[in-house]
């Protein structure tokens, strides 16, 4: 039973799915997680998202409805000794060990794990708010199903808000709402802190709140991300001098270089693309260079692949591009490949045309019939007047 102590997110977790809010690919009727509750499966998965959107609560849910002993460590501090207390522990019940920050465990640690995922002797529920085909071992991770969950909406942070139990007028409500960003444990630690701070909330207490000494987020919280954000957005206006300002926040507070050089990457193709293509080389580079040196050296590299990261022309129109060729093939699905593009390793298959026409520098549409015509990228890199285009 949990005691007024407890944290309020703690003590309004909701216990089934019933309660649960957001999340409905993955947690409303005959979705996934229901219906494996429903059946009674168990097995391993990871659940993937940002912070706040309900990865324990759904860990828990989870664990309670098949009946299973549920074990919950941080894998930032957790090690090998931990899982073998567990794995020792006598149980008549199937033992579910959640993981949080599954991308913090190290390859030697998630090897250890293995075995024991394999057998079934541990079913495991790893969180992350990390790409994990970059941070899961292959063979781990092909024994795990991967589940994506989302920011919630302003509609669910509401819904959340109101279970809280406190009072508060539209315009906080909205303020509240936008500043968590759809992260649903920072808008309750808001709440409980602005009520114990001034025993009212208001617009205005909440931004005292926000701004009051008294909270601390780590780096594995609000700040974690906010910098992260400010960070990207200062080299995207191609302003030097705030990206590195928010890039030596992050490197005092300790954080992984390597979190830092992966959004770098990512950057160098979304936001600068065709406009200094070889950004992508520098980037990559930078990332390959904390991953071989590690800190403190690597914060130089870091700085000067943020510098020129900045000052690079932006060009969105690949990623722009790209993005509506995948609404495309969301909307379409597989559309029949022009026969003279098709492969035709076997005689029939020539028979039937396959491959007949094909010509290395065709000057005709290649798209499939229904999309003739269609542009995804509206101008060559050649014709690009300037590279800011947005």
């Amino acid at each position: 039973m949990l005691g007024m102590n407890e944290p309020l997110a703690a003590r309004i977790r909701p216990k089934n799915l019933e309660e649960f809010v957001g999340q409905e690919h993955l947690a409303g009727e005959g979705k996934p997680l229901a219906a494996a509750i429903e059946r009674g499966h168990l097995f391993s998965f990871i659940l993937w998202g940002p912070p706040g959107v309900g990865k324990t609560t759904l860990a828990k849910i989870y664990a309670q409805a098949l009946d299973a002993e549920f074990y919950e460590l941080s894998a930032v501090s957790a090690g090998k000794d931990q899982i073998k207390k567990i794995l020792a522990a006598a149980s008549a019940k199937p033992k579910i060990l959640f993981l949080d920050e599954i991308h913090r465990f190290n390859k030697a640690q998630q090897d250890f794990l293995l075995p024991y995922v394999e057998t079934g002797e541990l079913t495991l529920i790893g969180a992350t708010t990390e790409n994990p085909s970059f941070e899961v071992i292959s063979p781990l991770l092909s024994r795990c199903r991967v589940f994506v969950l989302h920011e919630l909406s302003s509609d669910e942070m509401n819904k959340i808000i109101v279970r809280t139990g406190f009072a508060l007028d539209q315009d906080a409500k909205d303020w509240l709402v936008a500043m968590a960003g759809g992260d649903a444990r920072q808008a309750i630690t808001m709440l409980e802190n602005t009520d114990q701070l001034y025993q009212i909330i208001t617009l205005e207490t909440l931004k005292q709140t926000l701004q009051s000494k008294h909270l601390r987020y780590d780096k594995k919280g609000e700040e974690h991300y906010n910098t992260i954000s400010a960070f990207i957005k200062a080299m995207r206006a191609s302003q030097p001098d705030a990206a590195l300002y928010y890039l030596a926040r992050m490197v005092e507070a300790g954080e992984d270089p390597l979190f830092i050089s992966r959004r770098m990457v990512v950057f160098a193709s979304e936001d600068i693309g065709l406009a200094v293509p070889t950004a992508l080389v520098v980037a990559n580079a930078v990332f390959c260079a904390c991953e071989t040196i590690g800190y403190p050296e690597c914060a130089i590299n870091l700085a000067a692949g943020a510098a020129y990261l900045c000052q690079c022309k932006k060009d969105r129109s690949s990623y722009d591009a790209f993005r509506a060729a995948q609404a495309d093939v969301k909307k379409y699905g597989n559309l029949p490949v022009p026969l003279n593009l098709r492969n035709a390793p076997t005689k029939l298959m020539k028979e039937l045309g396959y491959g007949k026409g094909y010509e290395k520098y065709a000057k005709e549409e290649l798209l499939p019939e229904k999309l003739k015509g269609k542009r995804y990228l509206a101008k060559k890199p050649a014709e690009q007047e300037d590279g800011n285009a947005q």
